[in-house]
């Protein structure tokens, strides 16, 4: 593979929309001491946590330990209760999250939940451009189509441009709403545990198209959530451990998913082993 798909891969296309000059050039996510409260209840709380620019992280915890309202808050669509959240070099409170949100690229079950059964495969990647679900009376730039269909080529369902959304496999819908995801150029990609529900093929071919965007020098920032380690692809360089909305440990990835780190984590005895770049982990 020559690189992934960017703006200026596409023949007449202008080239990705200039960044904001608030951008951080080195800080894609900053929290400095955040905190989430819902209800009387914490979902995040005292979380420091950096992305910078060429990282790859994975985030790993339990349910409920506040994964995805960690990714909610770095995607721009909530708010800290305590503490401060800048996502690139925008503080959240502070700027035009509409704005901000065009500049991050979404992989989640809720958004997917949205997504018309009817609709085309290639509409539902297009669409992003215009950060709507299900196309009606936009319009769009043959760039746009082009670009949509080379990212479906790239995450290998260039076959299914055609077909109906709901006609394919949970494996090629994983591809396709990544494939969204990066429609608009991201500066920072996030997926919600995207080899949910997949099996061991669609889970594998997953891993290997994510690792190859993630050794893309090219691609954005990536943070991937997932409740398993043998869901990590090479190439990702840190990871993020979480439990009951803490901090458990953070860092490189090797040093960080240790045995003890995710026995922590997961309140349960557990040994982690690597094989090359790929963990396994099972009860001690």
């Amino acid at each position: 593979m020559d690189g992934w798909v960017t703006a200026e891969l596409i023949p007449g296309a202008d080239g990705a929309a200039p960044a904001s000059s608030a951008v951080d050039e080195d800080l894609v996510v900053n929290l400095d001491g955040v905190g989430v409260r819902r209800s009387g209840t914490a979902l995040l709380h005292d979380l420091d946590w950096r992305v910078e620019l060429d990282e790859r992280w994975v985030v790993l915890g339990p349910n409920g330990a506040g994964k995805t309202t960690l990714l909610n808050l770095a995607a721009g669509r909530l708010h800290p209760t305590t503490g401060t959240a800048h996502v690139l070099g925008e503080r959240i409170g502070r700027t035009d999250l509409t704005e901000l949100r065009t500049r991050i690229g979404l992989s989640t079950a809720a958004l997917a939940e949205r997504i018309p059964t009817e609709e085309k495969v290639t509409d539902v990647v297009v669409t992003a451009a215009w950060s709507v679900v299900g196309r009606w009376r936009e319009t769009y730039d043959r760039t746009d189509e082009v670009r949509a269909r080379a990212l479906l080529g790239q995450l290998g369902v260039a076959h299914l441009a055609d077909r109906g959304y709901g006609t394919l496999s949970e494996g090629e819908r994983k591809r396709v709403q990544i494939a969204r995801a990066l429609m608009t150029d991201p500066e920072l990609l996030l997926l919600d545990e995207p080899a949910a529900g997949l099996d061991l093929g669609g889970r594998e071919d997953l891993v290997a198209r994510l690792a190859e965007l993630a050794y893309d020098p090219d691609a954005p920032a990536l943070v991937l959530v997932t409740h398993h380690v043998e869901e990590i692809p090479p190439g990702f360089t840190h990871a993020l451990l979480l439990r009951e909305g803490g901090v458990v440990a953070q860092g490189l990835l090797g040093a960080t998913l240790t045995s003890d780190n995710l026995s922590k984590t997961f309140g349960l005895p557990l040994v982690v082993e690597r094989s090359g770049e790929r963990f396994t982990a099972r009860a001690a």
